[in-house]
C-alpha cells in the first residue's frame, strides 16, 4: 500500500482505472522554440523497460525509449505552443495550452490525467497534479520522453534554418554560445521576446 500511495498511477490502477494519461512538457526554460507537451496512455505501466525521467537519459536512451513507448502505448497526443503564444499568454499559460492540445490529440479518451508539476488548468477530464511526477509515474515518464524527443527534433530542424544559434546542441536553452549569437545576430522569429535574451 505504501508503494501505491507513493505512486499515484499504481494507486488509481488498483482502484480500477485503466485508461490513465500521463502529461508532461519540454522547453519551458528555453529562450527559443516552442513549449511541447505530450499525453501518453500506456497499456502497461511496467511495459517499457528502463523507463525514467527524460532529464536523466542520454539522447540515445531517449530515442530507444521512445521506440518502446510508441510500440506499447494505447494512445499518444502531442501539442505545442509557439513563441508568439508564449509571449502573449506567458510561459505558464502557454504550457497549459500545449498540454490541452496534447490531450485533445489523444485518440482514446482517458479516465484520468496525471499531470507533472504542482499546477494545471482544469479541462473536461478529471486530473491530479503530481510534483516530481516524471520520476514517480510511468505514464508521466513516457510523456516526458515523447515531449523531449519531439522538441529536440524540431530544434534540430530549425537549426538548419537558423544555424548561428547552435540549436542542434543547446536546443534553444540559455548557454554562453546562444547568448553570444544573440549579441551578434539578434533574435530570430523563433525567439521568445518576453524572455531575457541577453546575459546583462
Amino acid at each position: 500500500m505504501r508503494t501505491q500511495l507513493s505512486n499515484p498511477e499504481l494507486y488509481w490502477r488498483s482502484r480500477g482505472l485503466i485508461s490513465i494519461a500521463g502529461v508532461d512538457e519540454a522547453g519551458r526554460g528555453a529562450l527559443a522554440g516552442p513549449v511541447v507537451a505530450a499525453a501518453v496512455i500506456l497499456a502497461d505501466p511496467e511495459g517499457v523497460p528502463g523507463l525514467r525521467d527524460s532529464k536523466t537519459c542520454s539522447p540515445a536512451e531517449r530515442e530507444r525509449l521512445l521506440a518502446h513507448i510508441e510500440q506499447q502505448a494505447v494512445a499518444i497526443g502531442i501539442g505545442r505552443a509557439d513563441p508568439e503564444e508564449i509571449d502573449r499568454l506567458n510561459i505558464l499559460q502557454a504550457t497549459f495550452l500545449a498540454m490541452h492540445r496534447a490531450i485533445e490529440a489523444l485518440q482514446v479518451r482517458p479516465e484520468l490525467l496525471l499531470v507533472d508539476g504542482p499546477h494545471f488548468r482544469p479541462c473536461w477530464i478529471p486530473h491530479q497534479t503530481v510534483v516530481r511526477g516524471d520520476s514517480l509515474c510511468p505514464s508521466i515518464m513516457a510523456a516526458s520522453i515523447v515531449a523531449k524527443v519531439t522538441r529536440d527534433r524540431l530544434m534540430e530542424e530549425l537549426d538548419r534554418l537558423f544555424p548561428h544559434y547552435g540549436w542542434a546542441r543547446n536546443k534553444g536553452y540559455p548557454t554562453a554560445e546562444h547568448y553570444t549569437a544573440l549579441a551578434c545576430y539578434g533574435p530570430s522569429p523563433w525567439h521568445r521576446r518576453g524572455f531575457r535574451l541577453s546575459r546583462g
